[in-house]
């Protein structure tokens, strides 16, 4: 596992990251999630990844269960907030804040967190106070460090520019070779504002795994066809002519050495603003498979075929 420093912290995270939203928010069953969690700090995944709102609490409760005696600093534990936790719970309002990390650190077992991120803007709160808040509670130790997730490029350029206030490190977009938007504002805004990116759905929601076949049915066990995980699912990347591109990659996969979902991971990993890609699991062999990606040098001329390919598709 190689491992890259996060933005202007003192922070190294490895480059796969376990991501908690359907492994430890119910899409399985606890002892599953529990052991794809042990797998992943087995083999060098630092940087784990949740939300309040992921299952309204479970996934943190379950990761709090999980890291119980293990050494606090052998892990980097990241969560966020903004979405409902209740009809009146939402928001990044500084009362918000200083309630739902209290409300985290108790379901993660812990006494502060690496990272707190901010899910989403809320355009509700004064940028301000939502800066301020942040900022109070990294000084009183129960977050090291300070991210956000989907926010627009004017918000993140005002809230850098607020005196007196905890800076940004980290940025948690969607990225991949489905869903490129980031390229165009995001990325070099933060890299010159010192924020590194954190990948969510680094594989298309598992379709640039390419286990999902043009004009087959889908497989019984994947996130697509999952009552309990397909809500979010983007239905229109299962069209035939993108999963046909996807199985084009699998060549160039192949020449590299890699399969196509570790080809996908590396082909994010090659954005120096890239930090880390997070990864789901539904069993401790996926982790296995996945973190092959770190590390692994692909030719310039290859990824562009591959972006080629995919662009006429999508």
């Amino acid at each position: 596992m190689k491992y890259r420093k996060l933005g202007d912290s003192d922070l190294h995270v490895s480059e796969i990251a376990f991501g908690s939203w359907l492994t430890t928010s119910g899409g399985v069953e606890k002892d599953t999630a529990i052991a794809c969690v042990h797998r992943a700090l087995d083999v060098g995944i630092n940087l784990i990844d949740t939300a309040n709102v992921y299952g309204r609490g479970a996934a943190e409760t379950v990761l709090g269960e999980a890291l119980a005696g293990l050494r606090r600093d052998s892990y980097i534990l990241a969560t966020k907030l903004y979405f409902p936790m209740s009809d009146t719970d939402r928001g990044l309002s500084r009362a918000q804040i200083l309630k739902q990390i209290d409300a985290s650190l108790i379901r993660l077992r812990t006494d502060h967190v690496d990272l707190y991120q901010c899910h989403r803007y809320d355009h509700d709160t004064p940028l301000e106070e939502t800066m301020a808040a942040l900022s109070e509670i990294v000084r009183a130790g129960k977050a090291r460090y300070i991210g956000f997730s989907e926010w627009p490029a004017e918000k993140i350029e005002a809230a850098s520019a607020l005196p007196d206030t905890i800076k940004f490190v980290s940025s948690q977009p969607q990225y991949s070779l489905l869903h490129r938007a980031p390229e165009q504002t995001i990325f070099p805004l933060s890299a010159s504002l010192g924020i590194s990116q954190i990948v969510w759905s680094p594989l298309g929601q598992g379709i640039l795994t390419g286990k999902y076949l043009p004009g087959a049915p889908l497989p019984k066990d994947s996130r697509a066809a999952s009552e309990t995980m397909n809500n979010a699912f983007r239905q229109h990347w299962l069209q035939p002519a993108v999963l046909k591109a996807v199985q084009a990659l699998k060549p160039l996969a192949a020449d590299a050495g890699l399969s196509i979902a570790q080809f996908a991971l590396a082909w994010v990993l090659r954005e120096p603003n890239v930090a880390a890609a997070i990864i789901g699991a539904s069993r401790p062999d996926q982790i296995n498979e996945n973190i092959v990606a770190s590390g692994q040098t692909v030719s310039a001329e290859v990824f562009a075929t591959a972006e080629q390919l995919i662009a006429g598709a999508v």
